[in-house]
């Protein structure tokens, strides 16, 4: 087991990344448990053709901006590797790799946090594992006896995985529409959405939605009438690639079908249509399993916090896993105010050094 720390942090992707830079500012002793490899969290796994919402200069982690790529307005995911990676190393972030924690469980004053390589013991914790690692598929009636071949968004790579194939799309977010934009010079596509596809104004990306996000979440806090945040602006930021496929009359949502077939898929109306892979776009799930010891699972698999607090277990913040965590906190440019905050109530809590 090692020497007591202040702060283990679990995860080394942008949100465990962005509070270990504020941790070192204030002077605490911690350390970062990575279970990838080598850096670049979950932007490694990511889509060959994914780009970032925003300009480089406006998805950027605390104390770094990240550089502008060559011919690129917004940059690719192998960029956003290269930059996290380069953060990491500027900063001389501790970050040990590859941890894939297994438990955290109460241990007297400190927090213990079980991994496959060792045992670390923290006067508090910080969870960043995000949700790329729990992938969700809906409970589609058939989705057992379809014969063909179904991928979620953290296993499609490019349009050769499924080049001249008859294929489905599922899902009217951003994956969705950026997936369905990469196949469909490629494949016979369809594409499904639960609702109609809402496409935001071409000039709003992720400057303006992360402004958004943090007026909704300054109205809230001070009782003001709840602006509804990003998502009544719409749900697919257009980026180039959607916006093209768009205006070329390629990405007309069809609704959701009723059931999957052996051969495809089936309608309400009784409409059938024969699909060869069906590509699930249907969102994640927050990476909680480690800390289900601690008994804090609350409504829709979230545990309830104040910020980033946990409420049933103040040695322990969550950082990165979506508004419930802190306005925008699952993007670069959002995660930074909210590791801040986790970062200075954790000063407040272990009190005098």
């Amino acid at each position: 087991m090692h020497r007591p720390l202040d702060v283990v942090v679990i995860g080394g992707g942008q949100a465990g990344l962005a509070a270990a830079y504020h941790l070192r500012r204030l002077g605490l002793e911690f350390v970062v448990l990575d279970a990838q490899a080598v850096p670049g969290g979950a932007w490694q796994h990511a889509w060959d053709s994914l780009h970032l919402f925003s300009p480089a200069a406006y998805s950027s982690l605390p104390g770094r901006l990240m550089p502008p790529q060559p011919g690129q307005t917004y940059p690719d995911a192998a960029h956003v590797v290269a930059y996290l990676a380069d953060y990491e190393q500027r900063y001389e972030l501790p970050v040990i790799r590859p941890v894939r924690v297994e438990a955290v469980r109460p241990d007297g004053e400190f927090l213990r946090v079980e991994g496959d390589a060792g045992t670390w013991r923290g006067r508090t914790v910080i969870s960043a594992t995000g949700t790329w690692w729990r992938p969700f598929v809906p409970a589609v009636p058939g989705r057992t006896e379809f014969e063909g071949a179904q991928l979620h968004t953290v296993q499609y790579r490019s349009p050769a995985d499924v080049a001249g194939r008859k294929v489905l799309v599922v899902g009217g977010g951003n994956s969705g529409a950026q997936i369905a934009a990469d196949l469909a010079h490629a494949t016979d596509l369809t594409w499904v959405t639960r609702r109609p596809a809402r496409f935001l104004a071409d000039d709003i990306d992720g400057r303006a939605l992360f402004d958004h996000a943090t007026a909704r979440r300054r109205a809230l806090d001070e009782g003001r009438t709840d602006t509804g945040g990003v998502a009544s602006l719409g749900d697919i930021v257009a980026v180039p690639p959607v916006c093209e496929a768009r205006d070329a009359g390629l990405l007309k949502a069809q609704p959701m079908f009723r059931r999957l077939t052996r051969t495809g898929v089936e309608w309400a109306d009784g409409t059938r249509a024969d699909a060869d892979a069906i590509v699930w776009c249907t969102g994640f799930r927050p990476a909680l399993s480690h800390l289900a010891p601690l008994g804090l699972r609350g409504p829709r698999g979230h545990i309830p916090t104040a910020g980033t607090q946990a409420l049933g277990e103040p040695r322990l913040h969550l950082l990165g896993y979506g508004d419930w965590t802190g306005p925008a906190s699952a993007t670069l440019i959002g995660v930074g105010r909210p590791a801040r905050d986790a970062a200075r109530a954790i000063v407040e809590l272990l009190g005098p050094r």
